[in-house]
């Protein structure tokens, strides 16, 4: 957690240096790019290779795991749509994901390690985006996460229906401590989740809106 901080932290504090040097820069993003498609492709040679490939767990249909594949994207094509939604989603989900870790396997397993570096990789492939190429959050892009948000919730839930899964946790809680232990219990703690969702997308928008205020003045 810590090295993730300072990875956070150093490509916010160092962007000027980085977009100056254009080659450091291309191989950042490829190395995000890299780490990103390793981590998804190594895990399911994992599933493969230990017999754990279960298509009611291992589909990537968790939050995170959906923001994996489209920060992926978002970094080879560098698209602002992307970015508007696995700006809010991906660092959303991480940051839950890193502070109320669900793990099955300690350290030194290679699901420890994978677990953090995929997350990490996930937050930073958005600040990337915001800090090295500049793209900008609008207060718009709250309700195109919030939309983006229910509509794949909704198709996740329809495939958790019909495969007895519980992708997203849209069926019931998950089994290790996490943030749905203080809201009510199924189906009442996803209309919960929506504003715990509203408030945290608001948060993630501030630093846009202090930056935006700052330049207004300056102006």
């Amino acid at each position: 957690l810590l090295l993730g901080i300072l990875l956070f932290v150093g490509l916010i504090l160092f962007r000027t240096y980085i977009v100056q040097k254009q080659w450091l820069k291309k191989w950042i993003r490829i190395g995000l790019i890299g780490a990103l498609l390793l981590s998804e492709g190594t895990l399911n040679i994992w599933y493969v290779m230990t017999g754990a490939w279960d298509i009611k767990n291992t589909l990537p249909l968790q939050l995170c795991s959906l923001m994996l594949i489209f920060s992926i994207v978002m970094l080879i094509t560098r698209s602002y749509r992307l970015f508007e939604i696995v700006y809010f989603l991906g660092i959303g989900g991480a940051l839950q994901a890193l502070l109320t870790p669900e793990l099955f396997y300690d350290f030194p397993h290679y699901r420890y390690f994978h677990f953090f570096i995929a997350h990490i990789c996930i937050i930073l492939a958005s600040i990337y985006m915001a800090a090295i190429e500049k793209y900008r959050i609008t207060f718009a892009s709250i309700g195109k996460a919030m939309i983006a948000i229910n509509m794949i919730a909704l198709v996740v839930f329809i495939i958790n229906k019909w495969i007895g899964a519980n992708y997203m946790f849209l069926a019931r809680k998950p089994s290790n401590p996490s943030i749905l232990d203080y809201l009510p219990a199924y189906p009442y703690y996803i209309i919960y989740l929506e504003v715990v969702a509203l408030i945290l997308f608001l948060l993630l928008y501030l630093p846009f809106w202090l930056l935006q205020f700052k330049e207004s003045h300056e102006k």
